[in-house]
C-alpha cells in the first residue's frame, strides 16, 4: 500500500464502489467480518466526500438454494440460515452510516460475488461515463477481489483503497494486499483512504 497514485490524479469521472457493507457481515451478522467496525469510519468519509458519485452493493441471497444454478446450491445448502427463507431481511441493509447517504448514492444488489455479475452495474458506470473505480468494502478476499478483476476486465482504473477494505481471514486478506502489486501493477493501485480524500474532486 502507498501514500500516493502510480498513474497521477484522479479523472473527473472516477466512482466509489463500495462492495457489501452490510448487516449480514458485520460483526453481529451471520457472516461476520470482525474488521468491518475498524475500517467503517473510512469508508464513511469516502462515501460522504461525494454520495452522487458512490454506488453501494448489496450481497442477495437466494431465497433457497434450489433458486440459483450448480455448485451454489451446494454453497447455500452448507449455510441454510443465510437463505431468505430464513434470514431476518434487516441482516440485507446496509451499514446505517452508509445507508443514510441514499441517495443521492446509488444502491446496486448482487446475487454472485462479482458486481459485475449479473447486475445492472455495467450499465449503471457506462451511462456515467466511468473512467476509475475507488473500491472499498468486503470481503477482500471474496466479493470485493471478484469485483476488481471484474473491473479490470472492463479495462476501468481500478483503485483498492487498502485502510478501507476487510475480510473475515487476515491471511487471505495479507495476500491479496502483497498480490496486487507485482501481479497486476499496471492495472491495479492500493493507496490509503487519505490518498483518496486528498485528490477527490482535486
Amino acid at each position: 500500500m502507498t501514500d500516493r497514485l502510480e498513474f497521477g490524479p484522479l479523472p473527473d469521472r472516477t466512482f466509489h464502489l463500495c462492495v457489501d457493507m452490510q448487516r449480514l457481515f458485520s460483526p453481529s451478522g451471520p457472516w461476520p467480518t470482525p474488521w468491518m467496525t475498524r475500517v467503517m469510519p473510512r469508508v464513511a468519509e469516502l462515501a460522504r466526500r461525494d454520495p452522487a458519485r458512490t454506488i453501494f452493493t448489496r450481497f442477495i441471497p437466494p431465497r433457497r438454494p434450489e433458486e440459483l444454478p450448480g455448485t451454489w446450491q451446494r454453497y447455500y445448502r452448507a449455510w441454510p440460515e443465510v437463505t431468505r427463507a430464513r434470514l431476518d431481511p434487516e441482516m440485507l441493509d446496509l451499514m446505517p452510516e452508509l445507508a443514510e447517504l441514499v441517495p443521492p448514492a446509488t444502491v446496486v444488489d448482487k446475487m454472485r460475488y462479482s458486481a459485475f455479475s449479473l447486475s445492472p452495474l455495467s450499465a449503471l458506470l457506462r451511462e456515467r461515463g466511468c473512467e476509475a473505480l475507488v473500491l472499498t468494502g468486503a470481503e477482500t478476499d471474496m466479493c470485493l477481489l471478484a469485483t476488481v478483476l471484474g473491473a479490470v476486465d472492463r479495462g476501468y482504473r481500478t483503485i483498492v483503497v487498502g485502510d478501507a477494505v476487510c475480510s473475515s481471514s487476515d491471511e487471505g486478506h495479507d495476500m491479496l494486499m502483497t498480490l496486487y502489486r507485482p501481479r497486476f501493477g499496471q492495472q491495479i493501485e492500493v493507496t490509503t483512504s487519505e490518498t483518496i480524500l486528498e485528490l477527490w474532486g482535486a
